[in-house]
């Protein structure tokens, strides 16, 4: 059976980077830019492995995606990608199928060497360091917006904070360690 690989972001220029990358790997790759479009190819296409991103932009998740994968083709290993990570959503991608979840950016190299890490070459590294109180707030609210199933309102309920400002809070990137 040929290798084929799904790729499933809404940047169309990240899915061709990457397919390009790939391809000069001699790996085949298929883009999908929205979750409706990875679930037809899924059904037409007996895929090997699978590149998602969290955040499909049109309120599209990665998740269902992922899961309707798993659950299509329990054979294809599938990393999570995502610009926002967090411990929470991790967690989820991690409990519908996927082998490894990488922050982006993420180069064709590190997402190549996730397929083969899971496989047991070397545990991850554990920083020494504690999360910041910032870092520690964004994985906080993460969770509860996980919780809330991307909710916006019922989550800036729940924290007792204003929508715009957790609205603020989303739209910026998570900070660093």
């Amino acid at each position: 059976m040929k290798n084929i690989m799904l790729l499933v972001d809404d940047d169309a220029s990240f899915c061709h980077v990457l397919a390009q990358s790939l391809q000069r790997r001699g790996i085949d790759s298929i883009p999908a830019h929205s979750a409706e479009e990875a679930m037809s190819l899924i059904e037409q296409v007996q895929f090997t492995h699978a590149v998602i991103d969290l955040n499909l932009g049109t309120g599209d998740s990665g998740l269902c995606v992922l899961r309707y994968l798993a659950e299509a083709q329990p054979m294809c290993e599938s990393i999570m990608l995502t610009g926002f990570a967090s411990i929470a959503t991790a967690v989820e991608a991690t409990k519908s199928g996927a082998v490894q979840y990488l922050p982006k950016p993420a180069t064709v190299d590190e997402i190549l060497t996730a397929f083969n890490h899971h496989l047991g070459a070397s545990d991850p590294s554990i920083p020494n360091q504690s999360p910041s109180p910032k870092r520690l707030e964004w994985e906080y609210i993460q969770r509860t917006l996980l919780k809330n199933r991307g909710n916006i309102s019922a989550t800036a309920k729940e924290l007792g904070m204003h929508r715009r400002t957790l609205q603020r809070k989303l739209a910026k990137h998570p900070p660093g360690r």
